[in-house]
């Protein structure tokens, strides 16, 4: 007997699927000057690589540049590029953190993504640069 599930078809995207490459920055004109920048971007959405289902959630952009900031337009085509990426939650923290560090170099950042509740569970999950 088979899984009635293992034979759907939900066009799962790749991780090479997410566009870093969108992403630009903007000179932060206060170098020197610790100014905190949080980005909340509650729209977000991703697909569990297992089941093929859809993660919503709301991902929390905190930290304090050094000589650039992301650019808010490219930063939200960049996020909407994992709408359809099978990803786990834990990885996607850990994904976002490393692409914008690569891109402005933080003096500190932190990605919280709060997951709306799937299964009874819901999962809230952070990534920090320095580690804390």
């Amino acid at each position: 007997m088979t899984d009635k599930y293992e034979e759907r078809n939900f066009d799962i995207l790749e991780e090479n699927c997410i566009d870093s490459a969108v992403l630009e920055t903007v000179e932060y004109s206060y170098p020197g000057r610790r100014t905190e920048i949080e980005i909340i971007f509650p729209e977000f959405t991703s697909v569990c690589p297992w089941t093929g289902l859809p993660d919503f959630g709301t991902i929390t952009i905190h930290y304090v540049p050094r000589h650039a900031c992301v650019e808010f337009k490219s930063l939200k085509y960049y996020l909407t590029s994992f709408r359809n990426v099978g990803i786990l939650q834990e990885h996607v923290v850990n994904r976002i953190l490393d692409d914008l560090k690569s891109l402005i170099s933080p003096i500190t950042m932190t990605i919280t993504a709060e997951f709306n509740p799937r299964g009874g569970m819901k999962s809230v999950l952070k990534a920090s640069y320095p580690k804390e």
